[in-house]
């Protein structure tokens, strides 16, 4: 899979660069002309068995290379050790007949220069650079500390800083896993309008590189999904040197990291949530357009917008960042993703779904209907659970919804406000307890369809008019929706309040719930009833009627 995902990626590049036509195409890679249409219609191959890779050999023997070649720091310099010494040390020490000579000395020649820079016997010289605009972009990500609903959590931030420019997009998210390493891309393309035309410049992050090839220049052997996403936004790799060195290589956006957290998130940011604290980036981003790095005559902004024009555009497509899974939901209606508990519908009990695990959140499919949907859970172990995937369960088991963990859980995020609190020990009142339940699961469900503020609303005034009703609850947000629904020019239906005086308001009050726990309350709008109780009396002589007719009918056939 990884060697057709590289050959497509290959294809496509050649073909947005250099226009090739098809036969062209596949003369130069060796292929069928099939198969560089298929490259060209979709970056990703026809699925394949995925071929098993081998254990780098040389990894047992790393430690010992490295120990001789830090003693040749302090050696004469006709004493030190060349790579066939390494090799027959190795060979005679270490028994490791599975090396080969070229392994070694591949190694040695990238290993020898690291070992000496670190111990000062070499002195980087490093070049001012000009990148081209529209050209070039940097990656990195960086170590963050958030106080997050109060607690000091650790967080990492993905900067793309446009190497021309200096524009640069961060994003705070909990992880830096591949899932936020591409939606990191995909929001940072997104903001910019388009994708660097020459290359991107990595450091050698497992989220795109399985394996440094040493000896072999930059080549690395890149993540599937990584080549996949790469091919599919049109953009080549520039993988920076292993160990310090390879930071230099993209000191720009280094130094973004570094100047972003001291300026822009120092002291810590105390937020409720990332999604607060990336909209206060976006922000900040747009305040920082209008700084001069160094000694530059025009600003970020200024030097960005020349630039934009110059990118690549977006692909027509958007790629799914998410990390895709299909585990199955258990007896409590949850599904486990990184040993996370997430709640679903009740309803999917038993089956697997389609999970996309993203950096932020989670998404739970059903084919393609998104069925759930949570903040991702950072932690090692935890869960989250919605009340609202229980509420057809809770219905048929009124008696389970008091102590039940999503109920607890919507209380502490403020979903399950005090108006729906004092509506349930209402209809409780009224209704009885497993009754008054199902009325508050009543108007629970309205939340699927209705907002959350005209729901209480109208929870509100069935309060007042003590009509304690789902039926009154949906009404009354529904007028209450109609009442404010945005009009032309940014005016509501009650812009103008004086409009409606003068006009009667007619409040949906339920008749069966008249009589109330207090005798003497009386429903807000209606008079007292003075009418008579109902009688049966006419009902019961009826009775004695029909009872006389059946003895007659009885005497008849006994004496026939």
């Amino acid at each position: 899979m990884g060697a057709r995902v590289e050959l497509f990626a290959r294809i496509r590049r050649d073909s947005r660069i250099e226009g090739l036509s098809i036969r062209e195409l596949a003369r130069r890679h060796g292929v069928h002309r099939r198969t560089v249409r298929q490259a060209l219609e979709s970056a990703e191959p026809p699925e394949r068995k995925p071929r098993r890779g081998v254990s780098h050999r040389l990894e047992p023997f790393k430690a010992a290379i490295d120990q001789m070649l830090i003693e040749d720091t302090t050696a004469p310099r006709k004493q030190r050790h060349t790579a066939r010494r390494i090799l027959a040390r190795l060979l005679e020490e270490h028994d490791a007949h599975v090396l080969s000579y070229s392994t070694v000395r591949d190694y040695v020649r990238v290993r020898r220069a690291e070992i000496d820079v670190e111990a000062g016997r070499r002195h980087e010289v490093f070049i001012p650079q000009d990148h081209a605009p529209g050209a070039e972009a940097e990656v990195d990500f960086g170590e963050v500390w958030v106080v997050l609903d109060g607690v000091k959590t650790k967080c990492h931030m993905f900067i793309l800083r446009l190497s021309h420019s200096g524009k640069a997009i961060h994003r705070i998210y909990p992880t830096q896993a591949q899932e936020a390493f591409l939606e990191g891309h995909i929001e940072a393309f997104s903001v910019l309008g388009g994708v660097p035309t020459k290359h991107i410049r990595y450091d050698n992050l497992t989220s795109a590189v399985t394996a440094v090839v040493f000896g072999q220049g930059r080549q690395r052997k890149e993540n599937d999904r990584w080549v996949l996403f790469k091919s599919h936004y049109g953009f080549d790799a520039f993988y920076c040197q292993p160990g310090i060195s390879g930071a230099h290589e993209k000191g720009g956006v280094e130094g973004e990291v570094g100047w972003f957290r001291r300026n822009r998130l120092s002291p810590m940011p105390v937020v409720k949530s990332l999604d607060e604290l990336n909209t206060k980036i976006k922000a900040w981003e747009e305040v920082d357009a209008r700084r001069r790095i160094n000694d530059r005559i025009r600003t970020i902004g200024q030097d960005f917008e020349a630039e934009q024009p110059l990118l690549a555009p977006l692909p027509a497509e958007v790629f799914d960042p998410g990390l895709v899974l299909t585990p199955r939901v258990d007896r409590s209606s949850m599904i486990t993703v990184r040993m996370i508990k997430y709640s679903v519908p009740a309803r999917f009990i038993g089956r697997r779904l389609r999970v996309s695990l993203r950096a932020s959140e989670l998404l739970v499919f059903d084919g393609r209907t998104v069925v759930a949907r949570h903040q991702r859970i950072a932690a090692k172990a935890g869960q989250s659970v919605q009340l609202d995937h229980y509420l057809e369960v809770l219905k048929t088991k009124p008696g389970a919804l008091p102590g039940s963990t999503a109920l607890a859980r919507a209380r502490e995020a403020g979903t399950f406000t005090a108006v729906h609190e004092a509506f349930w020990a209402e209809t409780r009142k009224v209704n009885g307890d497993a009754e008054g339940t199902r009325e508050l699961i009543d108007v629970l469900l309205l939340h699927r369809s209705m907002d959350a503020d005209d729901v209480v609303a109208g929870m509100t005034a069935a309060l007042k008019v003590g009509a304690v009703s789902a039926d009154v609850v949906a009404v009354e947000a529904r007028r209450h929706a109609a009442n404010t629904i945005p009009l032309v020019g940014g005016a509501s239906a009650d812009r103008h309040s004086g409009a409606h005086d003068g006009v009667t308001v007619h409040r949906v009050v339920s008749l069966t719930q008249r009589r109330l726990t207090d005798p003497a309350a009386v429903i807000a709008g209606l008079p007292p009833d003075t009418r008579p109780l109902p009688s049966i009396a006419g009902y019961d002589e009826l009775l004695a009627k029909r009872a006389t007719t059946n003895a007659v009918s009885v005497s008849k056939e006994n004496i026939s």
